[in-house]
């Protein structure tokens, strides 16, 4: 069941991450082929949990000014899709099976609250599959690597999309 998240306090400490360039490159934490495979299942819950928050908000976003973010809303829970799909295929090509559990899909009344839920899902993506294929690259799983390049790309571009509509 989806929640309503209360707005954040200003001035909070170790606050996430705003926008794609602040997230830093750490050291990815070294894996099993087992333990990737188990990572990459959280990927695809966080992923279902995208394609759903972003067709419950582009249906519940109201106002004028929102109008070209919902039709780009409706765009990349499709993308999520093919993301989930992309990793479900990979996932099974290790030797693993896919998952099917969802993530908790945030929700609020708020339009605005809204766009940052999505900007943050789409920021803690980024951070989460630019570990991911440094990690494919330590077990030399290339293939994988590639197809997480590919969902990176998209995931970085919905990012600039959500930074632009909240003037950012």
């Amino acid at each position: 069941m989806a929640k309503q998240s209360p707005r954040k306090t200003a001035g909070k400490a170790a606050a996430k991450p705003r926008t794609a360039a602040d997230i830093v490159r750490g050291t990815p934490r070294k894996l099993t082929r087992a333990q990737l495979i188990d990572e990459l299942n959280n990927d695809l819950a966080k992923e279902f949990q995208a394609l759903v928050q972003y067709v419950q908000h582009a249906a519940a976003m109201s106002g004028p000014q929102y109008d070209a973010i919902k039709a780009e809303l409706v765009v990349h829970s499709n993308e999520e899709h093919a993301h989930a799909i992309s990793l479900a295929d990979q996932i099974d090509f290790l030797g693993g099976v896919p998952g099917v559990d969802v993530a908790e899909a945030r929700i609020s009344p708020d339009s605005k609250v809204m766009l940052e839920q999505d900007l943050d899902g789409e920021l803690d993506a980024i951070a989460r599959y630019r570990e991911r294929i440094a990690q494919a690259e330590m077990l030399q799983e290339y293939g994988l690597r590639r197809a997480l390049e590919d969902i990176l790309i998209v995931e970085e571009e919905h990012a600039r999309d959500l930074q632009d509509a909240l003037d950012r």
